[in-house]
């Protein structure tokens, strides 16, 4: 059956303020996952984007793992 946005608008005309919200959220969500299924990502610049965050990810990896051996030697006093 083919939908018209002239039937559309007659079905919105009927709806509660709060089924016109859940409908706006779902048009909202669909434009973002519209936008997001048609980005185009660069390898390279994944890529470099990947060497600049490799020594910031790498201290964060370090100060993780010291927290948990600490985390794990205070269970060990327990």
């Amino acid at each position: 059956m083919p939908v018209t946005s002239q039937a559309l608008k007659q079905d919105l005309d009927q709806l509660t303020n709060d089924q016109l919200q859940q409908v706006a959220d779902f048009i909202a969500f669909l434009k973002f996952q519209d936008k997001r299924r048609r980005t185009i990502l660069d390898p390279s610049q994944l890529a470099s984007l990947a060497t600049d965050f490799a020594e910031e990810d790498r201290i964060f990896a370090e100060a993780g793992m010291d927290d948990y051996a600490a985390m794990l030697a205070q269970e060990e006093h327990q």
